[in-house]
């Protein structure tokens, strides 16, 4: 993986600031050494261990539960059901709709293999497992619906009886799309699989209850404690005052960490009950059915085209997933169709949507929530109407993208850019691949019937970052040692954030970036935040702390401008020296630490806070180029080189944002060559271990050549947009291109993700017999029967405002 970029940002650093350079982070050392603390590495004091029993049938009338055994093994305090937890069902992270609440332990019916049934408490972790083998249930099997064609099959039983359907959420366009006679209308069917998160650390959560007070300490691994906390709270019915939630090290998130799990209030309650500190640490196999999956759609994709390339209309019909108990991932798909647009003018677009509820894992957030999906969908019929036409990937792109002069730019389904400049980076990338270079190659080798196929694949994107709530609080405090502490409300889990807002506050102050501290994830400590999600952090943290220490500059200026018997106005920071006093006379010059402590001698304190609001999301952009090469009697792909030309506004750290590139490119190509999650047809999960589930490695991945453009946005002072997600979301389409290109001239048009050895053999092999697929199926008849109620003046079950909310994620 790659260590080093193709070439710098086209940025200049300001003259004299730290902004914009290549500082190293500061977290580094401190986890290098083990020194920070994760879930796992709290120390306390005579703890249970909550080893969860979960159903292995995904879908049946839940009788008894059977734990007598269990509860006469050693080590055993209690074991309890859903009868003795006693806690109501709740929502969690997003709600859907009432009927979807979920019990923390099971009630009467089990709807996905791996949901809670039982928990047992042990003296330790190995008790408890051998204890939850002997727990069995009185399961009463019913059919199970795994994809959502199941669920939305004439005939199937309702999941939720109460809820009428299996829908989970759905939209009807108010136009549809129809094309004419004379264009060419391309026609493709798209796989977008379901994914699992697999964060380093599993999801987990601990608890414990001050015996004076009664006050509840949660800590959880989560992306979001503000979030957490509010819902836990009306989860067990606490009072905001009486409960403090804590994200100790977070080892990874990525979306599915985000909000209120189940699993989370079982452990408060238990704690509650016992009185005594509870901690529940999954295993890998548990975390892969528990926490929530992502992606998960089947679309259904037409694309008009004029004779010359140019666009007219996009209509598409959207299957997705919602898992058992629909949250957040029953909204994503509207995610998607509100990017439908992408980097191209359209005449009309049209993007039907059906959500199913079925008998697997829940659906929630994955890196870029509902923008991978819609990038993949566009750029896949991109390049397959490409294809058609016989025009070149790029030129048609380069017809077909939004021109430099539109933005701000509203688009058919509601988004407004920002500010782009879409074919800036798709030259960039054009060059640094060397593209005309590479299409040479192709067409040697093909001609000489090379039987390792060249394939170039290339990704134009735009996706929407800071979409959900557009506030973030910061604070920024100096100490009579010199030192600086910033309190954020956003939540660092590897992205950099302590060496970012050290930045930002270091270039107003001229304070060491290694002596200032970063304290967030902790309710107590930092009074409200929106958590880390949508690639908000920068944009939204990094604005609230640098306006939390221009408030504290300004404060020290009155406090140095009396310690000085000075004006206030004359009174003037040097940065270079990290000092503050009077224009002109540096000798007399105060250190920070030296107006901390004069502030402190007054009974004041060198303190600033502010709340940061955005006016609208912000849209980074960017373009992929992968090259692979695929072997024609395997179906192999090799990635070669991956080239990722990334604009996420302003970059203030080219280092940070290199590192995002690096881990978000990564992910994409996962899910392009190896990740997918299955289920049998009884709803068994059949990849739920590391030898199933294909995380790619170092080992398998090619030395990333990144680059940024910088596109500042309006609508922040530090003009910058999203990054932890955009490489993902480019990276996807341009491998899965790559691949299809590369097999392109045997009459292939398409390949389902993951494009893994066999699929593409198939496809070769089909495609040599004279019996390849039409790349295109019409699409379910739940889309005719959607319009059709809706002509008939029924209401749909969809919540615009929630699902705009998920752009959050």
């Amino acid at each position: 993986m790659s260590t080093t970029n193709a070439a710098p940002s086209d940025s200049t650093p300001i003259r004299g600031s730290i902004l914009g350079t290549r500082v190293q982070r500061t977290e580094d050392p401190a986890l290098l050494r083990g020194a920070r603390r994760y879930l796992a590495d709290l120390p306390l004091v005579d703890r249970l261990h909550a080893v969860f029993v979960r159903s292995e049938i995904a879908h049946g009338v839940l009788g008894d539960v059977h734990v007598d055994e269990a509860r006469a093994m050693p080590g055993v305090v209690e074991v309890l059901t859903a009868a003795e937890l006693g806690v109501a069902p709740h929502h969690g992270f997003a709600p859907v709709h009432p009927d979807f609440k979920r019990a923390p332990l099971a009630v009467d019916r089990v709807r996905f293999v791996g949901e809670p049934i039982a928990v047992i408490l042990a003296e330790t972790f190995a008790q408890g497992v051998d204890a939850a083998q002997t727990v069995w249930a009185d399961i009463e099997p019913l059919e199970a619906l795994v994809t959502p064609l199941d669920a939305f099959a004439e005939g199937a039983p309702d999941i939720f009886e109460s809820h009428g359907s299996n829908e989970a959420s759905v939209h009807v366009a108010d136009e549809p799309v129809v094309f004419g006679a004379d264009e060419h209308v391309m026609r493709g069917t798209y796989v977008n699989q379901r994914m699992a998160v697999v964060p380093m650390e599993p999801d987990c959560a601990a608890a414990e209850v001050d015996s004076g007070t009664g006050r509840v300490t949660l800590w959880v691994s989560n992306q979001m404690p503000h979030l957490v906390h509010t819902q836990f709270c009306s989860a067990l019915g606490l009072e905001t005052k009486n409960v403090r939630v804590v994200t100790p090290q977070v080892g990874g998130g990525f979306g599915g960490k985000a909000g209120l799990h189940s699993e989370y209030t079982v452990v408060g309650a238990c704690a509650i009950r016992t009185g005594r500190p509870v901690q529940w640490m999954p295993t890998r196999s548990e975390d892969m059915v528990a926490l929530p999956h992502s992606r998960g759609q089947v679309q259904h994709v037409e694309l008009g085209c004029r004779p010359d390339g140019t666009f007219t209309g996009l209509r598409v019909h959207l299957l997705g997933d919602g898992g058992s108990y629909p949250t957040v991932g029953a909204y994503l798909p509207g995610g998607t169709r509100r990017m439908a647009q992408g980097t191209y003018a359209f005449d009309a677009i049209q993007c039907d949507i059906a959500v199913a509820v079925t008998n697997t894992t829940s659906m929630g957030a994955y890196r870029g929530a509902g923008r991978p999906e819609a990038t993949a969908m566009l750029e896949r019929a991109v390049d397959q109407a490409a294809l058609e036409l016989g025009i070149d990937p790029i030129e048609l792109r380069k017809r077909n993208l939004l021109g430099d002069d539109v933005f701000p730019f509203t688009t058919l389904t509601g988004n407004t850019y920002d500010s782009g400049r879409y074919a800036v980076p798709l030259d960039r990338a054009a060059e640094v691949v060397g593209y005309e270079t590479l299409r040479a190659e192709q067409v040697e080798r093909r001609a000489a019937d090379d039987r390792s196929l060249l394939g170039i694949g290339v990704a134009s994107y735009v996706e929407i970052t800071a979409g959900g709530g557009p506030t973030e609080f910061g604070a920024v405090d100096v100490h009579p040692d010199g030192s600086a502490t910033v309190h954020a409300g956003t939540q660092n889990h590897g992205q950099g954030h302590q060496t970012a807002f050290a930045m930002l506050v270091s270039d107003q102050t001229g304070i060491p970036v290694d002596r200032i501290a970063l304290v967030d994830g902790d309710t107590d400590a930092v009074r409200t935040g929106g958590g880390t999600g949508g690639s908000r952090s920068l944009q939204l943290g990094g604005s609230a702390v640098r306006g939390a220490t221009e408030v504290m500059v300004e404060r020290a200026k009155s406090v140095a401008a009396r310690m000085l018997e000075a004006d206030e106005a004359d009174i003037v920071v040097d940065t270079l020296a990290g000092t503050i006093g009077v224009a002109g006379v540096p000798a007399q010059a105060l250190t920070w630490g030296e107006v901390a402590a004069g502030a402190e001698e007054a009974g004041d304190e060198l303190h600033g806070d502010f709340d940061f609001v955005q006016d609208g999301a912000t849209f980074p952009f960017g373009a992929h180029i992968a090259v692979v090469e695929v072997d024609r009697d395997t179906g192999y792909v090799t990635l070669l080189r991956h080239i990722a030309v990334d604009d996420c506004g302003t970059v203030l750290n080219p280092l940070l944002v290199e590192g995002q590139q690096h881990g978000g490119v990564a992910a994409g190509i996962g899910q392009a060559l190896w990740e997918d999650v299955a289920f049998d047809e009884d709803g068994n999960p059949i990849t739920s271990n590391m030898a199933d589930y294909g995380i790619p490695t170092a080992a398998e991945l090619p030395m990333f050549e990144v680059v940024s453009t910088e596109t500042p946005t309006p609508l922040n002072p530090l003009g910058a947009k999203g990054i932890g997600e955009a490489a993902t979301i480019g990276s996807t389409p341009a491998v899965q291109n790559a691949v299809i290109d590369a097999v392109s001239h045997l009459g292939i048009r398409h390949i389902d993700l993951p494009c893994t050895p066999q699929r593409v053999w198939s496809a070769i092999r089909d495609a040599e017999s004279g019996t390849l697929a039409d790349p295109w199926s019409d699409p379910p008849p739940i889309f005719a029967t959607l319009r059709e109620r809706v002509a008939a003046g029924a209401e749909l079950v969809e919540d615009d405002d929630a699902a705009a909310a998920a752009d959050g994620i």
